[in-house]
């Protein structure tokens, strides 16, 4: 599945469209800066996973910090049935860079 770049995540935040976006930094990453999303944390995410069952066949969009630990948890969903998975490329520092 192709990645997604910062510039594509926050057209698609800004025009309202409903969109699947987890969040797996750390819960103080996230309460210093968000964009909404769901967060679990990639740490949580294998007994997280139930959490989200409904996205399985929809487009989940992931993002971290860097784009390192979202890359991770893109590789863990496809493994487990997930059939979208899109890396935001850069993470939260290259979208606020926008």
């Amino acid at each position: 599945m192709k990645d997604i770049e910062v510039a594509e995540l926050k057209e698609k935040i800004e025009s309202g469209e409903k969109i699947h976006l987890l969040d797996v930094r750390e819960e103080w990453e996230f309460d210093e800066d968000n964009i909404e999303g769901k967060l679990i944390p990639l740490g949580e995410l294998p007994t997280r996973l139930e959490e989200l069952e409904d996205w399985k066949s929809e487009e989940v969009i992931v993002h971290c910090r860097s784009g390192k630990r979202s890359d991770q948890a893109k590789k863990f969903l496809l493994a487990n049935g997930f059939e979208n998975v899109r890396n935001v490329l850069g993470g939260i520092i290259a979208y606020r860079q926008l």
